[in-house]
């Protein structure tokens, strides 16, 4: 599972990711990009600065360790032990290479040898998905022999959907109605990152979300997916 941010796991698929643990999956999250440095704040608020003393910077660092160690404990929430972060500016991924981060991709996905990969969806406001969709897409080009056999792309709420005119348009939809609350324990975990409703980032916009993609499959609750490529033989 390769997410540009701590909480686009859980936000995108965190009941699908409590599935595959629950069913004895070996799963892995890779999260590419810092997460919170963009605000240029220390108060976890947005700032339109765009740049950073050094005594900001110095507490900017210690926030991003705490999210991360958020992102730890969400993760065993869900049932994961092995998560790692990478260090792409954030929401600056557009600044590197696509080579680049391929590459990063290409490392990860070769020494864990994932039968599935799920990534983001190109159809988002936020440049880092977008980036991270076009490197896990090169990295996982079919060739003789692949391990890679689907790749999937999911939505992060209050990002995906705020891409007009939306494209998002699934046609995977995962049965979370066993594990939603899990879901919604893992993302409090975040303590920072949560809204209050009716921002998309909020538990009852989550529930209300896993109840409309429920409702067009003939589930309680479900989390949406949209198919990219898949390798039968």
């Amino acid at each position: 599972m390769i997410a540009a941010h701590p909480d686009d796991e859980v936000l995108g698929m965190g009941g699908t990711i409590k599935k595959f643990t629950r069913n004895g999956h070996d799963v892995k999250i890779v999260i590419m990009a810092t997460g919170i440095a963009a605000r240029r704040s220390i108060n976890y608020k947005n700032s339109t600065n765009y740049y950073i003393d050094t005594t900001t910077r110095k507490k900017i660092n210690l926030q991003i360790k705490n999210l991360r160690n958020d992102a730890k404990k969400a993760s065993k929430i869900l049932g994961v032990t092995k998560i790692e972060f990478l260090d792409f500016p954030d929401n600056e991924m557009d600044v590197v290479s696509n080579l680049a981060v391929t590459k990063q991709i290409e490392e990860k996905i070769s020494n864990f040898k994932p039968a599935i990969v799920f990534t983001h969806s190109q159809y988002d406001i936020n440049v880092d998905h977008r980036i991270t969709y076009l490197a896990t897409i090169t990295a996982t080009r079919p060739k003789r022999n692949f391990f890679v056999k689907k790749v999937l792309c999911y939505e992060v709420p209050s990002s995906t959907e705020w891409y007009f005119p939306s494209k998002f348009s699934p046609n995977v939809f995962e049965d979370i109605s066993m594990e939603l609350n899990f879901k919604l324990k893992a993302i409090k975990a975040y303590k920072k990152e949560l809204r209050n409703f009716p921002h998309p980032r909020s538990i009852l916009a989550l529930k209300s979300i896993s109840e409309r993609w429920g409702s067009l499959a003939g589930f309680h609750n479900a989390e949406a997916f949209y198919l990219v490529r898949q390798l039968n033989k």
